[in-house]
């Protein structure tokens, strides 16, 4: 009985332990065929996914920043261009104290306090990851003594980058406008418009003047090098690279010998002055004084001389040229005579005379010259510079007839050039008055206030732009073409070049006898005017128009310039064109408290035709002195400057 049992308990338990070892060998199997599965997914079907992840791993795309377009004048001189430099460049978060790395390292290369400022500024505005400079244009010298103790600071390199300079430092600063650093909110744009793939490895772009608007041009395409590199992320080797594309190369429609000479022109004096082709609507020269250096930004600019600059009461960053709005004074009064003429309230032998005054109502406007010029028609209402021949013509007109038949030649609105933050100052017009007043009867417009406009001043105010760029209309006889700087653009690669802007835009649809009468009586204003004393014994025959204008009001009392501050004098304007004939250049100019347009503006104008026309520099400035028989007198008019 227990031998029976024993052999049942045997044979029990080898059941049990086939049935175990089965369940095992399928576990087994099960786990094989998933792993097996597993390795098909991976390897098979998988295989391109992780192939890439890999690949990714094992290289590194490191970008390569392209070389900017350079600028030149329209006669190849170089106005902006790039070098190649060493720098010596912090990252500051692997640094525990810059401060004291700083200090170490002015024991083995100069760091001036400028190059400590400049470096702070950058940090407040960049990512600590990001390296900053805080020495640029190391010498050989500089760079061997920190190589030899480059150990001793982690975080601290020297690397070569590009350098923009601007060869003639504060000549058409204005124009051509500078780079800076790229910061958040230019980061935030660049990538709105899709452009900051393009932007990678790039440190700096475009900030002002035409480095700015053109900047798209300028920047060019930025390449990349495939490098593969270890676990550690230490490169090995270079796989490929796609070089970078420089950018676009700009040829300027100025004349930099020209501009120069219009700078030097101006001495110590505010003011802005531009010269167009009527032809091309190519710009020659074009003047906003005082100026800056642009040299000062390429690195990051200081806060010591950003406040220089940005606090100074003379706005040398100030574009005056398209952002300084003036009343035009007298050199309103040509167009106002084409108005006149078009529509038909005058003609060019209708006249009126001129007691010296004008009277409407109880309110009294007064002429430049006391006791008035007499019998005056259109031609010597201009010749004369008469103030009283205008103020009935702009009653007679109405501020709408004036204000419809101005937009024409582009007075209040942008002229179009290529530059940023052009202004378009204020035509005046009953409209514009209720948008620009909010009480409705401050917004009420009044047969006064167009009294005033007609010598071009009440509300009347205008960029010195917009004046040039109607000079030329005027000259051209209506034809227009969009102000412009950039004659060409050139292919950095292939030299292409493409013509900026080679067609008009508009032509006026004036009658060809009313611009001759009044381009007639401009060429008076230099042969017996208000400015012939400035162009006596001109080699060619030009035509212009001075202006004076005010910058406060004078309340009826007598204009005094020597009982008054430099900053209260009179604005002086010139607009001229020559030759008369043919015109070859347009131009306008204003002189901010220089007096008298006769005596501180003609003057400049001249030496800068004289350039142009002849190739004669000047030898000495004519010097028109005021109450001389030829200088135009201010107006005694009671309506201020909008400025």
């Amino acid at each position: 009985m227990k031998l029976r049992t024993e052999l049942r308990n045997r044979e029990r338990e080898q059941y049990d332990f086939q049935w175990r070892l089965l369940a095992a060998l399928l576990f087994v199997i099960t786990l094989f065929c998933t792993l097996v599965a597993r390795f098909v997914y991976l390897q098979v079907i998988e295989h391109q996914h992780y192939q890439t992840m890999a690949e990714t791993n094992r290289i590194s795309l490191v970008p390569i920043p392209p070389s900017r377009g350079i600028i030149t004048d329209r006669n190849g001189v170089v106005l902006a261009h790039n070098y190649s430099a060493y720098t010596l460049e912090i990252t500051p978060s692997k640094l525990e104290n810059i401060e004291s790395t700083i200090n170490a390292l002015s024991e083995i290369v100069e760091i001036t306090a400028k190059d400590r400022r400049r470096f702070k500024k950058l940090a407040d505005e960049s990512k600590d990851f990001e390296s900053l400079p805080i020495r640029t244009r190391l010498t050989e010298v500089e760079i061997a003594k920190f190589a030899a103790q480059s150990f001793r600071f982690p975080g601290v390199e020297i690397k070569a980058r590009l350098f923009r300079h601007y060869p003639m430092g504060q000549s058409a600063s204005h124009l051509i406008g500078y780079i800076g650093r790229i910061n958040d909110k230019d980061l935030d744009t660049l990538e709105q418009d899709g452009r900051l793939p393009n932007y990678k490895g790039t440190n700096h772009m475009g900030k002002f003047g035409l480095e700015q608007s053109y900047e798209a041009y300028l920047h060019g395409k930025t390449g990349y090098e495939e490098v593969e590199t270890d676990a550690g992320g230490r490169a090995i080797r270079s796989l490929r690279q796609v070089p970078a594309t420089a950018g676009n190369n700009l040829r300027l429609t100025i004349d930099i010998q020209l501009q120069q000479l219009a700078e030097k022109a101006f001495g110590d004096n505010k003011g802005a002055l531009i010269a167009i082709d009527p032809a091309t609507g190519g710009v020659l020269a074009l003047v906003s004084r005082p100026g800056f250096d642009p040299n000062l930004f390429v690195d990051g600019i200081d806060p010591q001389s950003w406040k220089e600059l940005n606090e100074s009461p003379d706005r040398p960053l100030n574009n005056r040229a398209i952002q300084g709005t003036y009343a035009p004074g007298s050199t309103f009064k040509p167009f106002m005579a084409m108005v006149a003429l078009e529509t038909g309230k005058r003609t060019a032998q209708q006249g009126m005379h001129d007691p010296g005054f004008f009277v409407l109502g109880t309110h009294r406007w007064n002429d430049d010259k006391r006791g008035g010029h007499g019998w005056v028609n259109m031609y010597q209402s201009i010749v004369q510079s008469c103030d009283t021949y205008y103020y009935q013509l702009a009653m007679d007109l109405g501020i709408d007839n004036i204000s419809r038949y101005m937009a024409q030649f582009g007075f209040g609105q942008k002229s179009g050039i290529d530059l940023p933050g052009e202004k378009i100052g204020v035509l005046p017009s009953q409209d514009w008055k209720r948008r620009a007043f909010r009480k409705p009867e401050a917004g009420k417009w009044f047969v006064g206030d167009t009294i005033s406009i007609g010598i071009g001043q009440g509300f009347n105010t205008y960029t010195p732009m917009q004046l040039a760029h109607a000079t030329s209309i005027l000259a051209n006889n209506g034809v227009i073409f969009r102000p412009h700087l950039v004659g060409f653009i050139e292919d950095s690669a292939t030299g292409t070049q493409t013509k900026v802007e080679p067609k008009p835009i508009a032509q006026l649809p004036f009658k060809p006898a009313n611009f001759d009468i009044v381009k007639a009586a401009m060429v008076g204003v230099n042969k017996e005017g208000t400015a012939a004393r400035v162009f006596r014994n001109s080699e060619y025959v030009s035509a212009g128009k001075t202006g004076t204008a005010q910058v406060f009001s004078l309340k009826g009392e007598k204009y005094n310039a020597s009982r008054i501050s430099k900053q209260l004098h009179d604005n002086a304007w010139f607009i001229a064109f020559a030759p008369a004939e043919k015109p070859k250049i347009a131009l306008a100019l204003i002189v901010e408290n220089g007096g008298f347009g006769a005596q501180a503006a003609a003057p400049i104008a001249k030496i800068v035709m004289d350039y142009y026309l002849l190739g004669k520099q000047p030898t000495e400035v004519v010097q028109i002195h005021p109450g001389s028989n030829n200088a135009e007198p201010q107006t005694d008019g009671e309506e201020v400057l909008v400025d």
